[in-house]
C-alpha cells in the first residue's frame, strides 16, 4: 500500500484517478480547493478509510507523508482558466512549486500532469513530444498554455538541481462521466445541446480537428507512468485518432437520436486547427495505447448526462 496524494482530486479527472488507486489498494489523498472540482465527484468515497479529502488551495504549502504525488490541480477548460486567468497561472507556477517542494523533502515520486496545449497551435500534424510548440505569450489562452510550459520547466529543474524522481505526461482532449455539463468543452457542450435538443454550436467551419480519449484510458496511461521506471517523459498520452469538429457533432446528434440541428459560431482566439498525438513514446515505454472506441466512450458518456440532466 502506497499513500497517494492527488491535488484536483474531486475534479473530472482526479475522480477517476483516485477511484483506480483506492481500486488497487492504495491510501489516497484528495487536495483541491473545488474551484472546479466537485464534492460529488468523490462522495461515493469519502466512506472509505483509505480516502481522505483535504480542502487546501495548491498555491499555498502544505506538509504531509506521502510515497507519490500525482499534480492535477488547475482549470483546465477555457472557460474556468480564462475566469481568472492570473489564478490559473498561480496554480500552475506556484502549485508546481510547492507540490515539488513537498516531494523533495518526502523523497516521493510526483507526476504532472501537463497538456497537449503546451504545443500551442502547432506547426507539426501530429505532434510528438520533441516538438517545442507554437505558443502566443500574451494571448487570453497564456495563462493555462504557458503556466502548464513554466510548469514542466520546474519539474525538470527540480530533477536536475535536486534529483527529484519526476513523470511528466501531456494530456490531450479526454473525455467522459464527471465531466462539467457547463465547462465549455466541445463533447460536454454537444451532448448537453444535443440531450436538451438545442442547436449544436461548430467553432468557425467545424474542419479543425481534435483527438478525443476516454477516460478510463487516460487514467491507466498516467498510472503506467508513475509506475515505470528510469523514464521522466515528457510523453504524449492521448488517442490519436482524428475527427473533425463537424464529424463529432453528427456522430453525437446520431448517437443521442437528437433532432437538434448545427449552427456556427465565431473562432475563439488562438484555438488550435489541429491537434493528434503520436503516441509512440507511450506505446514502446508504458506498452500503452487507448482501447475504447469513440462511439463506446460515446454512449457511455451520454448515458451519464442523461442521468444528470
Amino acid at each position: 500500500m502506497k499513500r497517494i496524494l492527488v491535488t484536483g482530486g474531486a475534479g473530472f479527472l482526479g475522480s477517476h484517478l483516485c477511484d483506480r488507486l483506492l481500486a488497487d489498494g492504495n491510501d489516497v489523498i484528495c487536495l483541491d480547493n473545488l474551484f472546479t472540482g466537485s464534492k460529488d465527484n468523490i462522495r461515493h468515497l469519502l466512506v472509505n478509510p483509505y480516502f481522505e479529502y483535504i480542502r487546501h488551495d495548491v498555491t499555498e504549502p502544505i506538509q504531509l507523508e506521502v510515497d507519490q504525488i500525482y499534480n492535477l490541480a488547475c482549470p483546465a477548460s477555457p472557460i474556468h482558466y480564462q475566469y481568472n486567468p492570473i489564478k490559473t497561472a498561480n496554480t500552475s507556477v506556484l502549485g508546481a512549486i510547492n507540490m515539488l517542494e513537498l516531494a523533495r523533502k518526502t523523497n516521493a515520486r510526483i507526476l504532472q500532469a501537463s497538456t497537449s496545449e503546451v504545443y500551442g497551435n502547432p506547426q507539426i500534424h501530429p505532434q510528438p513530444e520533441s516538438y517545442w510548440g507554437s505558443v502566443n505569450p500574451i494571448g487570453i489562452r497564456s495563462c493555462y498554455d504557458e503556466g502548464k510550459r513554466m510548469a514542466e520547466t520546474l519539474f525538470f529543474d527540480y530533477h536536475r538541481q535536486y534529483d527529484v524522481d519526476i513523470r511528466v505526461i501531456r494530456i490531450f482532449n479526454t473525455y467522459g462521466p464527471r465531466m462539467n455539463p457547463s465547462d465549455g468543452r466541445v463533447v460536454s457542450n454537444f451532448i448537453v445541446q444535443a440531450i436538451r435538443g438545442e442547436a449544436l454550436t461548430v467553432y468557425g467551419t467545424g474542419t479543425q480537428t481534435r483527438s478525443f480519449c476516454y477516460v478510463d484510458d487516460l487514467i491507466d496511461g498516467m498510472v503506467r507512468m508513475m509506475e515505470t521506471e528510469d523514464f521522466l517523459g515528457p510523453v504524449n498520452l492521448g488517442n490519436p485518432e482524428e475527427f473533425t469538429m463537424m464529424n463529432l457533432a453528427k456522430k453525437i446528434i446520431n448517437l443521442t437520436g437528437s433532432n437538434s440541428h448545427i449552427v456556427h459560431a465565431k473562432l475563439p482566439s488562438d484555438d488550435p486547427v489541429q491537434r493528434q498525438p503520436i503516441i509512440d513514446l507511450a506505446m514502446e515505454m508504458l506498452d500503452w495505447k487507448p482501447s475504447i472506441s469513440l462511439d463506446d466512450g460515446l454512449q457511455r458518456t451520454i448515458a451519464y448526462f442523461r442521468k444528470i440532466l
